[in-house]
């Protein structure tokens, strides 16, 4: 099995082809002092909650970004973000997702402005119309007939594993190393020379979960159809193209593959679209015409409104439905008190009626396509081995060629350095990247001189680092 990497310190990593690392360090350095001085009112308000927020900040993912605090930003709208200096970036971020619809879009404000000031009754423990078109328009999108809501993307996978391995019998699921599917205890499982292990971090694991999840790599079918032989995995869980750990592309005829191996082991298959969702108006389920058993679905499907869902075959629901042993009208472990809210189901429906649309979606992939050639040409320019990935609005680049082909290979492809270092100039010359890698991510909002500014920002980093 390929072993679980370790980004290595700038103490300990080689210099690139064209630089060193002591110059990397002096720029790092830089920087970060630019940073400092760019942004004060962020560094205060870091400063100011740091007495009362757990690590500084209101969610501990925020604490990723570079330069030792966090912007904080006064408003945002479209593919902009102005942060409290007064600073206004061009957002590629987009809330890591969570805003790909763009920040504040129209139909989606007008349509929880609607709920709140004039409907009114946010969540009441009841459905509303809104409810039906939403699960009609994901049938249309991702072909899974019945669905049911959740507020985050994390939930619809804990809730679809639960049924999976209701409906099988069976109590484990299988992954890939270096998935991302939320926060699921499940998935939080790397291959390594010895086995599978919990992941580097995994934060007071209720179980180890190799006792409750088989992993194997992406693209690696042999790998597993070992791991399913063993008859004991309810359902594998997976996203189509691995997006959180740089964008790693399923090979040629590889899902195919994995649909049939599924079927040959009487293994549910559950395609999380949470992230491949830029792939298309239906995500990768309808851009490749994929036929998963359940589809699981978050973060930008309600403009930013927290919401989620998990979608399953007329069939699957027909046998969870009469199954006697299966509360899922009351503590059974399925379901929460304000999922299908009448806010979140509003937002969705605004957002994929109006904003995520078929053209949206054409709009949005030609600019990442635009962004993707700029970043390739400043790489073979420059003789770098990095290389770039698209999915459709969505796209990365990451420092090793060629592409990596599993999750292991482009985890130890990453440089915390180089890294920092891009992260660092971009945004002190208003461009956002996602912090936890360098993911660029496109909303309808985000235009042809975006994706240019980011390429010439892109281009003086490159230069600059091998001068």
């Amino acid at each position: 099995m390929t072993p679980t990497p370790t980004p290595m310190p700038a103490s300990q990593a080689p210099d690139g082809p064209g630089f060193d690392r002591t110059r990397l360090t002096a720029l790092i350095a830089r920087e970060r002092d630019a940073y400092a001085q760019r942004h004060p009112a962020s560094r205060k308000a870091f400063a100011d909650g740091a007495a009362s927020l757990l690590g500084g900040v209101p969610m501990t993912w925020m604490r990723m970004w570079p330069g030792g605090f966090p912007l904080y930003y006064r408003e945002a709208h479209g593919a902009r973000l102005t942060d409290l200096d007064g600073n206004t970036l061009t957002d590629f971020c987009l809330g890591d997702t969570g805003a790909m619809a763009g920040h504040s879009p129209a139909a989606t404000v007008a349509a929880i402005t609607k709920r709140i000031a004039e409907d009114g009754g946010l969540t009441t423990m009841l459905p509303t119309e809104d409810a039906g078109w939403v699960a009609a328009e994901l049938t249309r999108r991702f072909g899974a007939s019945r669905w049911s809501f959740t507020l985050t993307a994390t939930d619809a996978n804990r809730w679809a594993i639960r049924l999976a391995r209701q409906l099988t019998g069976r109590p484990k699921i299988a992954v890939f190393a270096y998935c991302y599917h939320g926060s699921v205890d499940e998935t939080f499982i790397v291959t390594t020379p010895d086995g599978p292990r919990s992941r580097p971090g995994n934060v007071g694991a209720p179980v180890d979960p190799v006792t409750t999840t088989r992993v194997t790599e992406f693209n690696d079918l042999a790998g597993l159809e070992r791991e399913l032989a063993a008859g004991d995995v309810a359902a594998v869980l997976m996203e189509p193209a691995l997006t959180n750990i740089g964008i790693v592309l399923p090979e040629p005829g590889y899902l195919d593959d994995v649909r049939a191996l599924t079927r040959q082991h009487g293994v549910l298959l559950i395609n999380d679209e949470t992230h491949t969702f830029s792939a298309g108006p239906g995500g990768c389920t309808q851009a490749w015409g994929l036929d998963p058993d359940l589809v699981t679905i978050g973060k930008a499907i309600a403009g930013g409104v927290p919401a989620g869902a998990y979608g399953l075959s007329a069939a699957l629901a027909e046998r969870i439905l009469a199954d006697p042993a299966a509360d899922i009208e009351d503590t059974g472990g399925v379901g929460g008190t304000l999922a299908g809210n009448a806010l979140s189901v509003a937002a969705m429906r605004a957002t994929l009626g109006e904003v995520l649309t078929e053209e949206a979606f054409a709009g949005m992939t030609g600019v990442a396509t635009r962004y993707t050639a700029g970043v390739r040409d400043v790489i073979t320019r420059a003789g770098l081995p990095w290389t770039i990935t698209q999915l459709g609005a969505r796209a990365e680049y990451r420092f090793c060629a060629p592409e990596p082909r599993t999750g292991s290979e482009s985890a130890a492809a990453a440089d915390l350095d180089l890294d920092e270092y891009l992260h660092l100039y971009t945004v002190n010359r208003g461009i956002l990247l996602t912090p936890f890698h360098n993911m660029a991510l496109m909303s309808p909002a985000t235009t042809a001189a975006h994706a240019d500014a980011h390429t010439e920002v892109f281009a003086a980093a490159v230069a600059d680092l091998m001068n």
